[in-house]
């Protein structure tokens, strides 16, 4: 069964598993004793941080070892912004930014503090004229991405850094996708990952911080890990975790042109064998393993459980997932269709033929989710009967909005109008990224006595 979710947790990689498993028999020790068995551990850990040092870019007494990739980014960002506190509490952040960060974020806005969040192109990314402008004289800390979790589209992050080095401001960039492919480009005073993302094992995360950085963890103090990241430190599987960067940093030349070339395969592919669908992110700017595409009139949680069903593990950013009923933040920034999303994220040994047999599965995978929707296979223009029409959606969710609009769009003349009213979440942003795809113009949204009115003109 092709896994093709990656960009949540790539599976473990062969060296991750073997240095493991050797970690256990040697590294179980506590590493602050000074016995032969708290040396041998402390070799392992001092060895695992210079490896991992390495790999990242930085001294290996910059980087500390955390509990996962969200800890890291929470201890940096509290540690950060509680180190420049006499600067100001005013933290600058991207509308696209892992969860992690907008929680914490969110946190220290209700400790008083205040953020800002940059906005991104439809591709996805930041630039970097806005995000300087958005720095101020009482900005702590900055926060970008290296590259996006949903879209694969790649940031500016030297040219951010630069803004912030002339600007004073520390640049924390969250390299959890990325790291795994290469070094981040120079200039961030600050960096989290996770090692599940690039094959180590769960439960590890890095945390960098340069010399130099005002820096005050937050919390109890603890004698370990620079007193950065509390509690007894899990050698093996840091050990596993710094193995399987190395490993995959070496591979990641050879791996990255091979997968790209499936991607673009994905990308060029499915718009040509499934009608009505939008590839987001950056076509070129991006992550060589991952692709996300957005399918009209699906519902994105049918539509991954029937891919499920046909053996293909993929993800979604859709409104329409189980945990949510909201739209993905990440979509509703770009201004991108969020209804019907799927997330390709292809990890390393993906062959040309799981590809084939994905591409083979799609159309009538989505097919069969439409039929069960009643989306129309066609807009078939009708006589007009009115200059102008209503379609009441209050209480139904995504796509089901949407395609009311569609099947009664053909009924109004070409200068007529069709309002639609909903209640759903997902509306605000699925309809004019409906009339983008189908070339209608969208008037705007109006107050209603329940939800809202989104007012659509036909073109043509």
């Amino acid at each position: 069964m092709p896994y093709f979710d990656a960009a949540s947790s790539a599976p473990l990689h062969p060296v991750a598993r073997q240095a493991l498993l050797a970690a256990l028999d040697e590294g179980w020790a506590d590493p602050a004793r000074l016995y032969r068995e708290g040396r041998r551990a402390r070799l392992l850990l001092d060895a695992a941080r210079e490896a991992a040092a390495e790999a990242v870019g930085c001294r290996p007494d910059e980087l500390t070892f955390t509990s996962s990739g969200t800890r890291a980014v929470h201890s940096g960002i509290s540690g950060a912004l509680a180190g420049r506190r006499r600067v100001g509490r005013h933290l600058v952040v991207s509308a696209v930014e892992h969860s992690s960060v907008l929680h914490a974020a969110t946190t220290h806005e209700a400790q008083g503090g205040t953020f800002g969040e940059v906005p991104v192109d439809r591709a996805g990314a930041v630039s970097a004229a806005v995000y300087g402008a958005a720095l101020r004289e009482d900005t702590a800390l900055a926060c970008l991405q290296s590259a996006n979790h949903e879209v694969g589209t790649e940031q500016p992050v030297a040219e951010v850094a630069e803004l912030c080095r002339a600007s004073g401001v520390p640049l924390l960039v969250d390299a959890a996708q990325s790291l795994g492919w290469g070094p981040v480009p120079t200039g961030w005073s600050l960096l989290a990952a996770s090692a599940h993302k690039w094959g180590g094992p769960s439960g590890v995360g890095l945390l960098a911080v340069r010399k130099g950085v005002r820096f005050a963890p937050q919390g109890p103090a603890d004698e370990r890990e620079s007193g950065r990241a509390a509690g007894f430190e899990n050698i093996p599987a840091v050990v596993a975790a710094a193995a399987s960067l190395r490993a995959v940093r070496a591979e990641a030349a050879a791996e990255s042109v091979r997968l790209r070339a499936l991607v673009d395969l994905i990308r060029a592919r499915v718009p040509e064998l499934v009608p009505d669908v939008e590839v987001v992110g950056d076509p070129v700017r991006r992550l060589p393993h991952l692709v996300t595409f957005s399918c009209l009139y699906v519902d994105g949680e049918t539509l991954l459980h029937e891919l499920d069903r046909a053996e293909f593990s993929v993800s979604s950013g859709s409104s329409c997932t189980s945990s949510t009923l909201t739209p993905s933040h990440v979509l509703r920034a770009m201004g991108v269709l969020s209804e019907g999303n799927v997330r390709v994220s292809l990890p390393a040994g993906t062959t040309a033929e799981d590809v084939d047999r994905f591409l083979r599965a799609l159309p009538g995978v989505v097919s069969e989710v439409r039929e069960k929707l009643g989306a129309p296979v066609s807009v078939a223009p009708s006589p007009a009967a009115a200059t102008s029409l209503v379609v009441d959606s209050l209480g139904k969710r995504c796509p089901i909005p949407v395609i009311e609009l569609a099947k009664v769009i053909g009924e109004v003349p070409v200068g007529g109008t069709v309002t639609v009213l909903s209640d759903d979440e997902a509306a605000r942003l699925d309809i004019p990224a409906w009339c983008v795809m189908r070339e209608q113009e969208y008037v705007g949204e109006e107050p209603a006595d329940r939800g809202s009115a989104y007012v659509v003109r036909r073109l043509s």
